[in-house]
């Protein structure tokens, strides 16, 4: 490819809608350009690397023995009525009425439509395990798109969807993906942890996302600094309590229940500063809505409620904070003097540093009082006792118990589900086992984001001159750069470099000549902006039959013989 032919408008100046460094880079490398809030046109750089990536993944995932597939985007609702999902989805779901009024939604995700397509043609045990994969375009109406294609309101992902006559059938694809998903990312060439997490609206027991590492990152990860556990924010448990070391004592040394006025004292900051006592002495009860009914959550004054982590307790598709009449109706008090204490027919969860706190603090039930001396099993207990909350740096390992938690940041490329019989069970999808007895397939669910990988890919790797992309997906391997337009021998010598690396079979459809006129400075900033991994300079060095090999991730700079470049080249990819 010639720069004089390439679509490729490059931009010196930080665009005043980008916020972060993909969003920044892809504008000013000329990779995409905005059509509208989270929607976007890939030019051909940015096309490239997409589908650099997405053949990287289609190998992998053939290698492991999934087959392609490709499914629509326009869905019909029954399916998501079937599932349940239709009404709890959100808002971020597309939804649209055709001409004859009927409902249909832009597939953010697909598990429905492929459940349909297996219970429609898989009858037998016998054709178990099958594995369906797809690349598409999936659409989210975000609330607020933001950070480029990072999370735009239409994405390019990789998801994939197993099908499994036993829990133990279903464990040995996981791993198979799991492992999948591991060669994906080395080959693509990022650094990357694989984490516990929350499945979200996908549902299913258990799940682990693929998070690459970036100071940028939307997501904290949590790590132990010893046995190499880490997990997702919204799923990272936490180890061992012990007990508030400033006011622990035995029980028979607390004082009895004391009532204090604390006017217009609401939130933990008011009241732990109107009594002087510290956050962790205080006992947060949150009072929240489900399909289920009224639940009471209570947690330590400094820590926070997670509540994907109760949602999943209570085995609930909704759970919201109550508003203040359900709040009164239940304690009889405005939010803000909600205690546990004398609290009847209502469902309570504490976790479990609330059981530790010795002399605590917490609302009265009543405006404008609290009530000081609360201990845990003399004053009040839950139905439940359970790791509720989010983890903070410090807290103990909840796999070891010896190391403590460390906290770095990461951006999500990738997600794997035990989906178990979620989808299967409420849409009636069946197998005949070797029995001849009806049983739900068992699922699994295992989805990329394809364009958010090259995001993150260039989130990771860069620096103040531009991309830095990793070998496997530049959009273009190797840039000839003249150092002068006019001066005949070197543009000979470039086409001639650019004629043999394109000729070669390593590098057929990798090489970019720029032939511009202009200035070398301008064509060697566009060509660190964009990102080309190896760049091949002719100039002044041309009289001594030499051109100059500079890499861009390292900077290393070589003189190589012009009869020798093809080779050198091929040496520099193979190591």
């Amino acid at each position: 490819m010639r720069m004089s032919k390439l679509l490729a408008p490059t931009l010196r100046e930080v665009p005043d809608e980008a916020q972060i460094v993909s969003h920044i880079l892809m504008l000013r490398a000329g990779m995409i350009r905005k059509v509208a809030a989270g929607i976007y046109n890939y030019l051909p750089l940015g096309l490239r690397v997409l589908h650099k990536v997405a053949n990287i993944i289609r190998e992998e995932m053939n290698r492991a023995g999934a087959q392609e597939v490709f499914m629509p985007t326009l869905l019909p609702s029954e399916l998501w009525q079937e599932s349940g999902r239709w009404g709890v989805y959100g808002k971020e779901l597309f939804r649209i009425n055709d001409r004859h009024d009927r409902e249909f939604c832009l597939g953010p995700t697909h598990e429905e439509i492929i459940t349909d397509l297996i219970r429609n043609n898989v009858r037998s045990y016998k054709q178990l395990p099958m594995n369906l994969y797809q690349i598409q375009t999936k659409f989210r109406d975000e609330v607020r798109p933001r950070f480029g294609v990072m999370r735009s309101r239409e994405f390019i992902m990789k998801d994939a969807y197993s099908f499994h006559d036993s829990e133990n059938s279903l464990n040995t694809e996981y791993k198979n993906m799991f492992d999948t998903y591991c060669r994906i990312f080395d080959r693509i060439g990022l650094q990357y942890k694989v984490v516990e997490a929350d499945s979200g609206a996908i549902g299913g027991g258990f799940s682990q996302e693929y998070m690459v590492l970036a100071d940028s990152g939307e997501e904290e990860i949590f790590y132990c600094n010893k046995c190499g556990y880490a997990s997702s924010r919204d799923s990272a448990g936490v180890g061992e309590y012990k007990l508030i070391s400033d006011v622990q004592g035995p029980m028979s040394e607390v004082g009895k229940v004391e009532e204090v006025q604390t006017p217009n004292k609401k939130t933990i900051e008011e009241v732990a500063g109107f009594l002087n006592i510290n956050f962790d002495q205080m006992v947060k009860t949150l009072v929240y809505e489900t399909e289920q009914g009224v639940v009471v959550a209570l947690v330590r004054g400094d820590h926070e409620l997670n509540e994907p982590k109760l949602k999943k307790l209570l085995n609930v598709e909704d759970l919201h904070l109550a508003d203040e009449k359900v709040v009164e109706k239940v304690t009889g008090a405005p939010i803000g003097f909600v205690g546990p204490v004398g609290l009847k027919n209502v469902k309570i969860i504490a976790d479990t540093a609330v059981e530790l706190i010795p002399s605590g603090v917490t609302g009265a039930n009543k405006k404008d009082y609290h009530i000081k001396n609360v201990v845990y099993g003399r004053d009040y207990k839950a139905d439940k006792v359970i790791d509720i909350r989010f983890a903070k740096l410090g807290d103990y390992c909840p796999k070891c118990g010896d190391g403590t938690m460390e906290v770095t940041r990461g951006i999500e490329v990738g997600h794997i589900f035990k989906l178990g019989t979620k989808y299967s069970s409420k849409m009636k999808a069946t197998y005949l086992d070797v029995n001849n007895q009806e049983n739900p397939f068992i699922m699994g669910c295992y989805g990329i984001g394809v364009s958010r990988t090259a995001a993150a890919a260039i989130e990771q790797s860069n620096d103040k001159d531009g991309i830095i992309w990793p070998m496997a997906i530049a959009p273009y391997t190797v840039v000839v750069v003249p150092a002068n337009d006019e001066d005949e021998a070197q543009m000979r010598t470039a086409e001639k470099i650019y004629s043999e690396l394109s000729q070669s079979d390593k590098f057929q459809n990798e090489v970019v000549l720029d032939d511009r006129p202009g200035r070398l400075g301008m064509k060697l900033k566009d060509a660190d902006l964009i990102g080309f991994p190896i760049k091949i300079i002719v100039g002044k060095a041309l009289k001594e039959g030499k051109v100059e090999i500079k890499l861009r991730k390292s900077g290393e700079v070589k003189l190589v013989d012009v009869d020798r470049v093809v080779e050198e080249i091929k040496k520099i990819l193979v190591s």
